[in-house]
């Protein structure tokens, strides 16, 4: 298989044999996103960065890995000039706030809010902005185009693909749903005849795995091969929502 740049992290992440390569793709594409944004390249001097942190600042939980990334200064710094941004469209929607008027609808591709509460509209939308949620969903959506492109074209990669462990639930449905967008009917069949099985071998193996953990308590079995049970619990959360819940949390490198 003739790698190119494009298809290597996707390649690595099949090789990888994780229970889920999507996971490892998405996780990837967020760690790369806080070292653009936080890491030793001081990113987040860059005129054109800021500019882009300021406009969109960052969810709840990308403020979070923030935090626990460690760098102080940088994060200081990205606050600074984005809370003045704030400060900005806060007071354009106090002067704005009319008591009794309504939420008007969203314009096509922003976020929706349920409230009629035109100030609690403009909360809602602003929790969802985020940098890195926006940089990583853009990554992700290429990794995906790539698995197709690499499915068609790579029967190395074909190969790869059939030995894994499966995906996680909601990636699954990603590829589905993917699949249903550049896949003609024919190759649809014949790519849903590999995935349906495998996801429900590996569904099997995982409940196994967690059933076994489950009776190595029993004193009886004190004495048995763990087999493949010790880490059966932050697999098994794995498959079924995505994401790494044993993760330490990513640091910045010194």
């Amino acid at each position: 298989m003739k790698e190119q740049i494009y298809t290597i992290p996707v390649n690595e992440a099949f090789d990888a044999k994780d229970e889920c390569p999507l996971c490892f793709l998405r996780r990837k594409a967020e760690q790369d996103m806080l070292d653009l944004a936080l890491g030793s390249s001081a990113s987040y001097m860059e005129p054109n960065v800021r500019e882009q942190t300021d406009a969109l600042g960052f969810c709840r939980e990308h403020f979070q890995k923030m935090y626990t990334y460690g760098n102080s200064l940088g994060n200081a710094w990205i606050l600074k000039t984005y809370l003045k941004n704030i400060q900005t469209k806060m007071h354009k929607q106090i002067q704005s706030y009319k008591p009794g008027a309504k939420a008007k609808k969203p314009l096509f591709g922003a976020a929706a809010s349920e409230s009629s509460n035109p100030m609690k509209a403009w909360t809602d939308a602003f929790a969802k902005e985020c940098f890195i949620c926006k940089h990583q969903e853009e990554a992700y959506e290429r990794y995906l185009d790539t698995v197709f492109y690499l499915w068609k074209s790579e029967p190395d990669f074909v190969k790869k693909f059939k030995e894994s462990k499966g995906f996680c639930i909601p990636h699954f449905g990603d590829l589905c749903e993917k699949a249903s967008q550049v896949l003609p009917p024919k190759e649809q069949e014949e790519f849903f005849q590999v995935l349906f099985p495998m996801m429900e071998e590996n569904l099997d193996r995982i409940y196994e795995d967690v059933s076994w953990l489950i009776e190595k308590y029993d004193y009886r079995n004190k004495d048995a091969d763990w087999k493949n049970s010790r880490d059966a619990v932050p697999r098994a959360m794995q498959k079924v929502k995505g994401g790494y819940p044993a993760d330490a949390p990513y640091q910045m490198k010194k």
